[in-house]
């Protein structure tokens, strides 16, 4: 053999050798990509999600409003990510506890049952007006002595939380909430989701977080333009004053 040809073999092997050692680490990077999505949402390979969802008021039975159809494709996409499956749940046909399963569930108290109950045991320190019907009463959220009142189409408010019911660590699966003034802002926060995990992920790891978002002109812009207001952690898992002096009575 001379040296031509042993510099063609050489550069040959030298080649695969490189693409090879390139495949590696690729698929090293994308499959620790993969087990921290997995770990931030609590779906490990071929594991099962609820989407539970809210029902449109005067409706059929099952019927969505359009927005939470679209977050509910949005997290559809997430889960599929992380090698999971998804199953669709009413909000109340769900009878289950907490921790069982990955949990997403979309809507505020007063369509979504489920969601009134994550509030009232999980976050007592969240207040949503139920009782107003139109004006910017409805729907209004009281988070540690503030307002967030609606301005329709202009300043919509959401809560975005991943709560899990043991300390960090624990093998107890996570419920993400998604709670907003109107729809829209519903899909909003999952895809502020969608977009931001890998951020969340590495601030808040396998533990708990309630974040205040606010929706952006919503009538011009959709849900693409959110503004994180404020971590409201702390101030969410601290009963209300009315609360904490009902049960003091």
């Amino acid at each position: 053999m001379n040296d031509d040809v042993r510099n063609i073999v050489l550069g040959v092997i030298a080649a695969g050798v490189s693409a090879a050692l390139g495949w590696l680490a690729r698929t090293y990077l994308w499959r620790r990509r993969l087990r921290r999505k997995q770990a931030f949402f609590g779906l490990p390979d071929h594991s099962e999600s609820l989407l539970v969802v809210n029902r449109n008021a005067g409706g059929p039975e099952l019927s969505v409003m359009r927005h939470d159809v679209f977050a509910l494709l949005e997290l559809s996409a997430l889960i599929k990510d992380c090698n999971a499956h998804a199953r669709v749940v009413a909000h109340d046909a769900t009878q289950q506890g907490f921790g069982e399963r990955t949990e997403f569930c979309l809507g505020g108290p007063s369509s979504n049952r489920r969601m009134a109950a994550h509030l009232s045991s999980l976050l007592p320190g969240v207040g949503v007006n139920t009782e107003a019907e139109s004006g910017p009463e409805a729907g209004a959220f009281r988070i540690g002595g503030e307002d967030y009142r609606v301005e329709a189409g202009r300043n919509e408010y959401v809560l975005l939380a991943r709560l899990t019911a043991g300390s960090p660590g624990e093998e107890a699966r996570p419920v993400f909430l998604f709670c907003g003034q109107r729809a829209i802002t519903n899909q909003a926060a999952t895809r502020y989701l969608a977009r931001g995990h890998e951020r969340l992920a590495r601030k808040y790891g396998s533990g708990s977080f309630v974040l205040l978002l606010k929706v952006v002109n919503s009538q011009a812009y959709g849900p693409d333009v959110v503004e994180l207001v404020a971590d409201v952690t702390r101030a969410a898992r601290t009963p209300l004053p009315e609360a904490a002096a009902a049960t003091g009575s």
